[in-house]
């Protein structure tokens, strides 16, 4: 009996290698638990039944040939329906691309490909991308596993819920504000938003191009790493691509954190925090510096409006990056009329109400007589924020805050009160503004529902980030 909850990406290669179980076994026990689990949770928009078992056979191929397979081969993968795959639907959960087919790969899903994983379906999110609870889908509700009366969190709460419900065992998402981060927080998983520019953006379905960043959630910072090292690096048909390697066997280097240097975010602790959230941190702090951090208090004066400037400039983005959605080009049926009544009744119709809100916002601070007085503001705080980041790095080599500012909320808590949705985000936003690698690591406080720690690096110190993510894994798991 293959036990799915149990399964990481080193597990399901030992499995496959030693021949305990075939890579078809495995899918196929995968696609029977999808069948009857996701009717509850709703963390899939489609999966790829027949093709997730072609792909398994191809495995098990090599296998019987004695090839070496990468350790991602045979391991099954969902992924973010904002992230194309070839020939199949990609929708960003809005009815404006219901009947879009991709007709190319993203990169990210070439390398995967290339290792030989396999991808089990497209998963659920807020429409384009908008939202922190995945209640804004055009298509349906996605719940969080561990307490289905709550929210998954959002943008990528179906990847999170598929690896959560133990419906993938890996999967990737994107996070343009925090949207891999909080999701993995609100369900008890591992999120990694790598550096801005370490992981090509082409073939993602864009929201906000600047701050957009495509990472995986996981149940272990191994995998997350495993994930990384396969999918990070330059990408000629991405611009703002860096070369950037990660590689896994680095982190086996390091044994402790005794010249690392931490700061606690002070800002972020001068919040009304739950009480478990505060000990749980707490706790967790205490757990690094028994493996030799060096931890003070750092403060980063501006921090505070990183989530005013983000939703200047995000939404600003947004309205660029969704004119191309004009009834013209990915038309979800056919409309007659001038240009205009084509124009409005495709997007009135079928755009939804959270998109229409930020087009509309970000078309107004880009309007004249708004554009030096919001957007070219929010450019110059962001600037600012960073160069505080930057100061603070030079001391530090890690920085430390909650991910999220509470566990898991409601399922319609917040849908009808936007500002205290988007506060959900306070904690994550400032990574995307900086352009920095986060992660978000689950600490539970009173067998309650998971809260999450959230660590930041320079850009491109992935390894020292997933290096102390790794042994404080492994010591907080004891």
């Amino acid at each position: 009996m293959i036990k799915l909850h149990e399964l990481t990406i080193r597990k399901v290669h030992e499995l496959l290698t030693k021949k305990e179980v075939s890579s078809f076994e495995l899918i196929k026990e995968f696609l029977e638990y999808i069948e009857e689990r996701d009717k509850e949770i709703g963390a899939y928009l489609r999966v790829f039944h027949d093709e997730a078992l072609k792909q398994a056979n191809e495995i098990d191929k090599k296998i019987a040939a004695g090839e070496e397979i990468d350790l991602l081969a045979g391991v099954p993968v969902a992924i973010k329906d904002n992230i194309l795959i070839k020939d199949t639907p990609s929708t960003a959960a809005s009815k404006i691309l219901k009947n879009y087919q991709a007709t190319y790969d993203a990169t990210v899903i070439k390398k995967l490909k290339k290792a030989g994983a396999i991808f089990l379906g497209k998963t659920n999110l807020d429409e384009f991308a908008m939202g922190s609870s995945t209640e804004n889908s055009a298509f349906q509700l996605t719940k969080n596993p561990l307490d289905e009366t709550r929210v998954p969190g959002g943008s990528s709460g179906g990847s999170a819920s598929a690896v959560a419900s133990h419906q993938a065992v890996c999967a990737l998402g994107s996070d343009t504000g925090g949207s891999i981060r909080q999701p993995a927080a609100f369900c008890g998983l591992v999120g990694l938003k790598p550096t801005y520019g370490a992981v090509s953006r082409f073939g993602l379905i864009a929201m906000a191009s600047s701050l957009d960043q495509i990472g995986p959630i996981t149940k272990t910072v191994e995998d997350a790493a495993l994930i990384l090292e396969r999918i990070a690096g330059e990408d000629p048909s991405d611009a703002t691509s860096l070369p950037f390697n990660f590689n896994f066997k680095e982190l086996e280097k390091i044994t402790d954190l005794k010249k690392i240097r931490i700061g606690v975010i002070k800002e972020c602790f001068e919040q009304n925090l739950e009480p478990d959230l505060k000990n749980a941190i707490d706790k967790s702090i205490k757990l690094l510096k028994s493996l030799g951090a060096e931890i003070d208090e750092v403060s980063i004066p501006h921090i505070a409006a990183s989530l005013a400037c983000y939703y200047i400039i995000m939404p600003a983005e947004v309205s660029a990056n969704l004119a191309r959605y004009d009834g013209l080009r990915y038309a979800s049926k056919e409309i007659s009329g001038s240009l205009k009544e084509l124009y409005f009744k495709n997007r009135g119709e079928n755009f939804g109400r959270e998109v229409r809100r930020r087009i509309l916002l970000g078309t107004f601070v880009l309007s004249s007589g708004y554009y030096d007085a919001y957007y070219l503001k929010a450019k110059k705080v962001q600037k600012l924020i960073s160069d505080e980041f930057e100061r603070a790095f030079q001391k530090y080599q890690l920085l430390l805050s909650p991910t999220a500012p509470t566990s898991a909320f409601k399922l319609g808590e917040k849908i009808n009160d936007p500002l205290a949705m988007y506060l959900s985000d306070i904690f994550t936003v400032p990574a995307n503004i900086a352009g920095l690698p986060a992660i978000s690591l689950p600490v539970y406080e009173n067998n309650k529902l998971p809260y999450a720690l959230q660590l930041m690096a320079p850009p491109f110190k992935e390894r020292d980030l997933l290096a102390a993510s790794l042994l404080f894994e492994k010591i907080s798991a004891k």
